[in-house]
This record gives structure tokens, C-alpha cells and sequence, in this order.
């Protein structure tokens, strides 16, 4: 496949259900007031990271921010990469938001939008140093797999986005969809595992409050690490 953006075709499946959900006073307020700051649109024009960040510096993609704790830790322990988030639903991007500005946060910016039109339409082939996509909606009953994000055609435009040596991680705590991203991940030829199988969890991976719980419990978390060619 040619490096060029394609258009976007019709998706009738999608990864995600948008619901309401309930925003608190600090969420409605920092999607009114942080957003203009951090913000950015979705339209179908390739992103100036210079432009939008004010500076050039590495730009980290994070796919489904949730409500944003890992993100802003991140990007605050790594404050010369600039960080991408993506996340579709209101709660979870005012959340990230009123952190950004509480830990007075200059390099994360916000869309929000679906994730493979974004990826198909504003990012350049190449263009990043590292994509996140921290537990993804493992869609766990066998009739919605086909909703689950990480599949064949989508991983291969990630791969393309990346910059050579650029690196693709991805978490989740579902062993079946883990097994399932191992193969896909590892049948990508723009990619090369960094491990032999799946990673150790990197130490700039916040453990999570939900993740640690999970593991007093038992349940195992899957780190998945690969660069691209």
C-alpha cells in the first residue's frame, strides 16, 4: 500500500458505542474553557504538529485517553514530546483537560473524534515517534470481536504512521484479545516485536488505580511492544 492518505470509506462497524454519560462541574467546565486552548477540531487536513504544539518537537499519538490520568502522567514526566490524545466521549476529554490544566500541561492537545478517521485523515505517514493505545474496549463476547479495534487493515495504517524506530505499544488485561494482537501485530511487516512475545510492562507506562486493583484480584495485564521497520 502506498504511504499516501487514502479517503475514508464507510465504516459501518465501529470500536465504540458513544454514550452521554454524566459530566461533573469540572469536566463541563474545562470543556468550555480548555478546550479553545487544547483543543483541536477534527477535519479532514493533515495536523501541523509545529503549528498546533508551537514548537517541533517528537509527537506521542494516544488512542482512547479514557479519563486521561495516564496521558497527563505521561506527558508530564516526558515534557520534550509533545502528546496527541484522542478520546470520543465528553467525561473523559474534560477530564483530561481539567488536568492538563491543573498540572499546567503545554504539550498535550485533545480530539475528539473516532480514532481510525482521525489516523486516516490528519495524521501524516511518518510522521510520529510512538502511538499509545492503552486498554481498548476488548468487546469480550465472540459476536462483537469484529468491533475490536486492533485489527489487520487499521494496525498497518498505525504502522504507517509511525517514523522508522518508532514504537507501537499497546496494553490491555483481556488474555484472548492480547493473543489476538500478538498475531495480528506480529503478521505486520512494517513492524518488528521488541520482545519475544509479549513486553514487560516499560516503567513510563503508569500502572493504573483499575490495573492494580485487577491484579490483587489475579488478573493479568499484557504489554505489546513493537517498532517500526
Amino acid at each position: 500500500m502506498s504511504e499516501a492518505l487514502a479517503p475514508v470509506v464507510h465504516r459501518p462497524v465501529r470500536s465504540f458505542v458513544l454514550r452521554q454519560g454524566r459530566m461533573s462541574p469540572a469536566q463541563s467546565r474545562a470543556l468550555t474553557q480548555a478546550w479553545p486552548r487544547y483543543g483541536i477540531e477534527y477535519a479532514p487536513n493533515v495536523i501541523d504538529f509545529e503549528r498546533a504544539f508551537g514548537r517541533r518537537a517528537d509527537t506521542v499519538l494516544e488512542i482512547g485517553c479514557g479519563m486521561g490520568e495516564t496521558t497527563a502522567q505521561i506527558a508530564a514526566a516526558q515534557p520534550d514530546r509533545d502528546f496527541l490524545g484522542i478520546e470520543v466521549h465528553a467525561p473523559g476529554v474534560g477530564a483530561l483537560l481539567s488536568r492538563i490544566d491543573a498540572l499546567g500541561l503545554t504539550n498535550v492537545r485533545v480530539i475528539r473524534h473516532d480514532a481510525v478517521e482521525v489516523v486516516a485523515n490528519m495524521i501524516a505517514p511518518g510522521s510520529l515517534a510512538a502511538i499509545h493505545v492503552f486498554f481498548p474496549d476488548p468487546w469480550p463476547k465472540k459476536r462483537h470481536h469484529k468491533r475490536r479495534l486492533l485489527k489487520p487493515a487499521f494496525v498497518h495504517e498505525l504502522a504507517l504512521r509511525l517514523a522508522p524506530g518508532g514504537r507501537l505499544h499497546i496494553a490491555t488485561d483481556w488474555e484472548d484479545y492480547a493473543n489476538e494482537m500478538l498475531a495480528t501485530l506480529g503478521a505486520e511487516a512494517l513492524l518488528r516485536n521488541a520482545a519475544d512475545g509479549f513486553s514487560p510492562r516499560p516503567e513510563a507506562r503508569p500502572l493504573t488505580k483499575f490495573e492494580a486493583r485487577g491484579h490483587k484480584l489475579g488478573h493479568a495485564s499484557f504489554d505489546l511492544v513493537f517498532t517500526r521497520i
